[in-house]
């Protein structure tokens, strides 16, 4: 399964931004997807992913509030919106994908199987 997150940018602190993950020729179906972002200079961090079949979320505390992860069933896409961003989330968002897992394992990014390349989010204050 190839992975292609997108949307990424440039914006204000207090903006919005939406990100978009596709799979290549294929649909979600039947697979978690999870965006994971690393800040320069910090480990990857988990931010939020969803059961395609199901629709299970879960968010991260850092974002909780903020964020919402969603699938867009026209597309065949994950949409991660974030709004109320703050230079904190400056990060390099990638989309991963991983076969069923139990909500509890949602944040794990050992337990994904395939990863984009990720799309860089650069937050002004």
């Amino acid at each position: 399964v190839q992975l292609q997150a997108s949307g990424g940018g440039l914006v204000q602190a207090g903006g919005s931004l939406s990100l978009s993950c596709a799979a290549s020729g294929r649909t979600f179906r039947g697979y978690t997807v999870g965006w994971f972002r690393q800040a320069p200079g910090k480990e990857r961090e988990f931010a939020a992913a969803i059961r395609w079949t199901g629709g299970q979320t879960v968010h991260a505390d850092s974002v909780k509030g903020r964020f919402k992860i969603s699938k867009d069933n026209a597309k065949g896409t994950v949409v991660l919106l974030m709004n109320s961003v703050t230079p904190e989330d400056t990060a390099n968002y990638s989309c991963a994908a991983a076969g069923y897992l139990i909500v509890s394992r949602f944040s794990y990014a050992q337990d994904y199987d395939y990863w984009g390349r990720g799309t860089l989010v650069t937050v002004s204050s």
